[in-house]
């Protein structure tokens, strides 16, 4: 090549593929730890909804024991366990002690002189 244009064109391109492979490169790995980061803090916020969920659970069985005044423990798998039915049985319960609350409250408020 005794032409300096000539050279001069062909040094450019080469420049400019490789600076495109090192561009390339950097976006890859760039996108591939952006990936990693993500999938990290997914799996974090899974396992923190999980303790939160089972922290929930255990607190709720420890009210209801407290309430019953029964010491059988149920675990988070029974809770999962339950049917919409029996979801909606105990919400009627629920419901019966509050209306039964309300109607002793009533009936002391009006036997106070």
């Amino acid at each position: 090549m005794s032409k300096p244009p000539v050279h001069a064109f062909f040094v450019g391109r080469a420049v400019a593929e490789a600076l495109y492979e090192q561009l390339e490169s950097a976006a890859t790995n760039a996108f591939s730890e952006l990936g990693k980061f993500d999938a990290e803090q997914r799996e974090r916020l899974r396992q923190f909804t999980d303790k939160v969920v089972e922290r929930a659970n255990r607190a709720a069985d420890e009210a209801m024991q407290t309430r019953t005044g029964t010491g059988t423990t149920s675990t988070t798998t029974d809770i999962q366990d339950i049917h919409p039915a029996d979801l909606q049985v105990t919400i009627d319960e629920l419901r019966a002690e509050v209306a039964l609350v309300r109607s002793e409250l009533q009936r002391y408020r009006s036997s106070l002189p």
